[in-house]
């Protein structure tokens, strides 16, 4: 036998489990938020280059991810580090592809240009 809710007290709505979508309906991805707020500030790059390291690997495969991390946004530039010299060449030769592939990750143009420098063994640039 079931009971019925009281007439003075509606019943609850019932919510979905940690992954489901009830949890979620018209709520703002923290993600959205994040970026509005760090635009407002000031500081859009260091939110757009959290999202360029993130998705790096998948843009440039791991092979370049290995020896190759986006170190910082100055302007139009992508920054980029590697361990090797001849990974300069190589990111050079793909620069174009690299940035088309962040745009079409991150839904915007994240620079117009790239530049790599070499870190040392003691990890200087």
């Amino acid at each position: 036998m079931t009971s019925s809710p009281s007439p003075s007290r509606p019943p609850r709505p019932r919510r979905a489990g940690r992954s489901g979508r009830a949890d979620r309906e018209g709520a703002t991805p923290i993600a959205s938020v994040l970026a509005a707020y760090l635009e407002s500030e000031g500081h859009e790059e260091v939110y757009l280059l959290g999202a360029v390291c993130a998705c790096w690997p998948d843009v440039v495969g791991p092979d370049v991810a290995a020896h190759a991390t986006p170190k910082a946004l100055r302007g139009n530039e992508l920054v980029v580090t590697a361990d090797q010299g001849g990974w300069v060449t190589q990111l050079a030769f793909l620069a174009d592809e690299i940035l088309t592939q962040l745009e079409r990750h991150l839904g915007r143009p994240v620079a117009q240009r790239i530049r790599v420098t070499v870190t040392g063994r003691a990890g200087l640039e």
